[in-house]
């Protein structure tokens, strides 16, 4: 739900600057399937909020009264991006000016991405809490700007954005693509897979840049969670980036790719200097070492979407139609569910890699869960909860455009229809 506005977005506007109703109808369509995700985003949201109350109610009461200003400007963020989005509706084809009904989907956008970055600012307060003075376990002085605004919110807010917008652009290029092996290569799924792909490559590149810099922040902040990350147990200078292998009972790492000085310019752009290794903490602080095959696959995926998608620009750049061969919309297909998937690795890298603190060095996660026996009981009731809603959503979905497919709506609206089978 965060890219996607953008996406729309970007389509209404080619279709502007271009005078192409296929756009547009790109945009259109786009649109009618991202109401359905804010109407599940309703419902999600508010299970979370209570997640956090009944599961969390120890890190509540103290995180709560210094980090609760995101959390309230969160949900005014999602308001004004419904409205608007609902505004942004009703009045397709209503204005003159086809710009200013362009205009409206900006709020939705500036919505969507407000409220990804309200909500991480709180994550990231988990990561470098501050804001705020501990006296005789009492909190004290507390400062809510400093405590939203603390040093992991730019690489972490940037990071999470820029990879929603990324994943979007993969699962809306991913529809394109089947359509296209399905045998429907109508100009309207071209211009698609055009457009996801080229905005794919750029936020990729964003993607890398931010990566790198998220590097440099665990290397000043939790060296210990970039050790447990990259297999680094001793101490060194000209440190390697240790890619995949297995580690033995006496902590040897066997079958890895090592990439020389890779970890050492990761952590601070200097292929020459020191990397704190995890012989430098005690054993109870500091991550499970299987969050190394967290951030490998993360990693490794963001590398194969970045790939893809420059494979499909440079075909275009060659006027080659091997942007439309078999293999290569396989590839974008399975870029869809891969990008969804490395932003779960991500966010499990990003709280195991924290253990095990849920307050990084104030409050231990045991200390800040329930205490309660029913725990079980509210594990099955929120597993029932998103079972419900991921299966209803899917056949809202289905049914909606099942019912009104892409050539129908093309006819209706007296668009002309081209089809070639190139």
């Amino acid at each position: 739900g965060v890219g996607v506005p953008l996406m729309i977005a970007l389509a209404e506007w080619m279709g502007i600057r271009k005078n192409d109703e296929h756009y547009r109808l790109l945009a259109r369509r786009w649109a009618r399937g991202f109401v359905v995700t804010v109407a599940v985003g309703v419902v999600t949201g508010t299970a979370i909020g209570l997640q956090l109350n009944l599961l969390w109610p120890n890190f509540m009461q103290l995180a709560g009264q210094t980090i609760s200003l995101p959390l309230f400007m969160e949900v005014f963020a999602f308001f004004f991006e419904a409205i608007f989005l609902g505004i942004y509706l009703y009045t397709w084809d209503r204005f003159k000016s086809k710009f200013r009904h362009f205009l409206l989907v900006i709020p939705v956008v500036i919505g969507a991405s407000f409220s990804a970055f309200f909500i991480t600012t709180v994550n990231a307060f988990m990561n470098a809490p501050q804001g705020f003075e501990m006296v005789n376990g009492v909190i004290t002085d507390i400062n809510p700007i400093a405590a939203m605004f603390n040093p992991a919110t730019p690489t972490k807010t940037a990071h999470v954005i820029i990879t929603c917008y990324l994943t979007s652009a993969f699962v809306l290029g991913m529809i394109g693509a089947v359509k296209m092996l399905k045998g429907d290569r109508h100009v309207y799924h071209k211009k698609a897979l055009r457009l996801t792909m080229t905005a794919a490559f750029i936020f990729s590149i964003g993607t890398v840049i931010i990566g790198d810099f998220s590097g440099k922040y665990l290397a000043e902040y939790q060296p210990e969670k970039l050790a447990a990350a990259e297999w680094h147990f001793e101490t060194e200078e000209n440190a390697p980036l240790v890619v995949g292998g297995l580690l033995s009972e006496n902590g040897e790492v066997n079958y890895a790719l090592e990439i020389p000085y890779a970890l050492s310019i990761l952590a601070h752009g200097d292929p020459t200097a020191e990397v704190t290794g995890l012989d430098q903490f005690a054993e109870e602080d500091t991550a499970p070492l299987f969050v190394h095959y967290l951030f490998d696959s993360m990693v490794i995926i963001g590398m194969y979407l970045a790939f893809v998608s420059f494979l499909y620009l440079a075909f275009s750049w060659k006027k080659k139609n091997w942007m439309h061969h078999k293999l290569l919309l396989w590839g974008i297909v399975a870029g869809g569910p891969l990008s969804v998937l490395a932003i779960e690795f991500g966010w499990v890298f990003a709280e195991i890699g924290r253990q095990p603190w849920i307050l990084y060095e104030i409050m231990r996660t045991p200390e800040g869960a329930t205490t309660s026996e029913h725990v079980d009981t509210m594990l099955y009731m929120f597993i029932g909860l998103y079972a419900l809603l991921g299966i209803s959503s899917s056949i809202v979905l289905r049914k909606m455009f099942k019912d009104n497919p892409v050539a129908q709506e093309l006819e209706q609206r007296g668009i002309e229809e081209r089809r070639d089978q190139s």
